[in-house]
């Protein structure tokens, strides 16, 4: 087997192998070639999760699970809060191929699968771009939706403003203006990319202007919540996985609300291989629900151990 350690990611992987990676597995979901295994998930107290997420894509002849979760004791001990790692098997026989380190590569698919949202979804004259989180994966965010939308500026919340100035750093750095503003002047953004791990909603259907598109990236548990469910009602909603989406997802308080039903929400991947339209109108509201499945990790995990293999920097062990 193989083993890319944590170490390596960061000069393997680009954002750009990371689109066409999540891309294609998303197509592949669309199809029916690809398809992920329940989620387990378990709450270890003080806010700690670990779990599983798997899946197989017949057809990148992959199968894998990636373990890990979130704690959030670990910012204090100089570490990120999501740790994982992913591990692939080979499909025929079930035999261990590689162990890849996950955090980098889970900042990645995540930041990609939003990018694919915005290049699928928002308008094309799209020139204001709203955050709402500065969290860790919110820079990551930030860098794949200027990869996909040429944005005049950047507009930014967070509950904790002390954050912010990091994320305005990411935003000089690519020549965006940016401007720290209340919820209510979220109005003024063409997207929004939302990543936070609340347990109450922040961003209010109020906040959110005709035409704009949305990517909630950051609830994937029971129980969290970034945007009213209002919003969701007002939207087309598309999302990574449906079963996901109106169990874990942001989907979950609007279902829950009786507002829309789980066929009101359409997979992203149909919009990709185009089975199902994307954006209508210039003045629709079209919102993501990504909520992180266990095929993007196995994606962007294949992906990296071929360029480390081709690189010769996979390291090869015996179980």
């Amino acid at each position: 087997m193989f083993v890319v350690p944590e170490r390596m990611i960061a000069g393997l992987m680009t954002p750009e192998e990371a689109f066409g990676a999540v891309e294609a597995v998303f197509a592949a979901m669309a199809e029916g070639a690809a398809y992920n295994f329940p989620v387990v998930r378990e709450a270890l107290g003080e806010g700690r999760q670990y779990g599983f997420k798997s899946g197989l894509d017949r057809a990148g002849a992959a199968l894998g699970v990636k373990a890990g979760g979130y704690f959030p004791g670990n910012a204090a001990r100089g570490m990120i809060n999501h740790q994982s790692t992913v591990f692939l098997f080979d499909p025929d026989t079930g035999v261990l191929r590689a162990a890849v380190g996950g955090n980098l590569l889970t900042a990645l698919r995540t930041a990609a699968a939003s990018a694919i949202s915005i290049d699928r979804l928002a308008r094309r004259e799209a020139r204001v771009l709203g955050m709402v989180g500065a969290g860790h994966q919110a820079v990551f965010q930030l860098r794949a939706a200027a990869r996909v939308r040429d944005f005049d500026r950047v507009i930014a919340w967070n509950y904790h403003p002390d954050m912010l100035p990091k994320l305005g750093e990411v935003a000089a750095e690519l020549g965006l203006p940016f401007e720290a503003v209340t919820l209510e002047r979220m109005v003024e953004a063409d997207v929004i990319v939302t990543i936070t791990s609340s347990p109450a909603f922040s961003l209010a259907s109020a906040h959110v202007a005709p035409g704009t598109h949305l990517a909630c990236m950051g609830t994937d548990t029971i129980g969290k919540q970034e945007v009213e469910p209002a919003l969701l009602a007002r939207a087309r909603v598309f999302t990574d996985e449906v079963a996901q989406s109106i169990s874990i997802g942001e989907a979950q308080h609007a279902i829950g609300a009786g507002l829309i039903a789980a066929g009101d929400i359409t997979p992203l991947g149909a919009v990709i291989t185009g089975a199902a339209p994307g954006r209508r109108s210039e003045d629709e509201i079209t919102l993501f629900d990504g909520t992180g499945v266990g095929l993007q990790d196995i994606a962007v995990a294949a992906k990296v151990v071929e360029l480390a293999r081709a690189q010769g920097l996979a390291i090869e062990v015996e179980l």
